[in-house]
């Protein structure tokens, strides 16, 4: 079965530090010795396969100047039984500062070695449209989608939702302190943890990533009622490590199809978490009015800020959740 997979994520995250912090020596650890290796490069010749590619692996990101930043924006990884896999992007910034940033995505394949997982497919990229690379546009993945998603469109509905997302502050370095094993550990206890707080004020988890949840309510006084429980629940477990949790929500109108839920309420609530702090509730100003007629819930710190992805400024507040 498929399931996300923090423990995978941690060494991703892992390798890249290593890269970004020309620690090249450290890179073999990370990749099989096996024949079937197989690594491929953005540039033509860059396709080796060879039980050698852990030793030479140092020596190919050494080109990259020191002092150049990995930014990363996008990252998930997945693990089914004997195969694992991950996918990030990087806006890689050359110490250079007339060079603008250059995004790199990079896939990454582990199967495991002697109880570790070890990359035996590496794949990385610069996207280019295809109008340059091809000469021409390619449209049939795109009509594969639409069509797909009309297959299941009776599949679909609509509703006013109260979203709610949440992520680790400084997990990637945490992770790396604990160890893979014991981190992959500290997140199911983490997502268990939550569940709780989530099924308790009436709302469902309907996904974890990575090191984040997606939940959703049917009003906002339930979801800021779970956003306060779960701060205090991880401020207060003294059974792990210490983490900080940040919190995004955001009301409106979802769509659902299968199990997940999409639509602009969802993207909204996202960037609102990203806004948070280190132990702090970010609301979207939907939510509040919502429970404006209530003293059960105090916002402070009301800011209007543009969201990237989303159009025009949005006025923003921090939930109180301490006492």
């Amino acid at each position: 079965m498929v399931r996300a997979s923090p423990e995978l994520l941690a060494i991703s995250r892992r390798w890249f530090s290593t890269i970004e912090h020309k620690r090249l020596k450290e890179l073999k650890n990370f990749v099989s010795a096996r024949a079937y290796v197989r690594f491929l490069g953005s540039a033509e010749a860059e396709n080796w396969s060879s039980a050698d590619i852990n030793q030479a692996i140092g020596t190919y990101f050494d080109v990259i100047p020191e002092g150049s930043t990995f930014i990363e924006e996008n990252s998930e990884a997945f693990e089914d039984g004997s195969v694992g896999w991950s996918f990030l992007t990087h806006a890689i910034q050359f110490p250079m500062a007339t060079r603008p940033p250059v995004v790199y995505r990079t896939t990454l394949i582990f199967a495991p070695e002697e109880g570790q997982w070890k990359i035996v497919h590496r794949h990385g990229s610069i996207p280019v449209a295809n109008s340059d690379s091809l000469g021409l546009e390619v449209v049939s993945l795109t009509a594969l989608i639409e069509a797909a998603r009309d297959s299941y469109v009776h599949d679909q509905t609509e509703g006013l939702a109260s979203v709610v997302f949440t992520d680790i502050v400084g997990s990637a370095r945490m992770a790396e302190v604990l160890g893979d094993r014991l981190w992959s550990a500290t997140m199911e206890d983490h997502f268990a943890m939550l569940r709780v707080h989530i099924e308790r004020a009436d709302g469902k988890l309907v996904k974890s990533m990575g090191d984040g949840t997606l939940s959703r309510f049917a009003s906002a006084r339930q979801a800021l009622r779970a956003a306060k429980a779960m701060q205090t629940a991880v401020s207060e477990d003294a059974d792990g490590p210490d983490l900080l949790l940040r919190v995004g929500v955001h009301t409106g109108d979802v769509v659902k199809s299968k199990d997940d839920f999409f639509g602009t309420v969802v993207n909204k609530a996202a960037r609102l978490m990203s806004l948070a702090g280190p132990g702090q509730i970010t609301v979207s100003d939907a939510t509040r009015v919502m429970v404006s007629a209530s003293t059960e819930f105090q916002f402070v710190d009301p800011v209007t800020v543009p969201l990237k992805g989303l159009e025009g400024d949005h006025l923003v507040h921090r939930l109180e959740w301490q006492s």
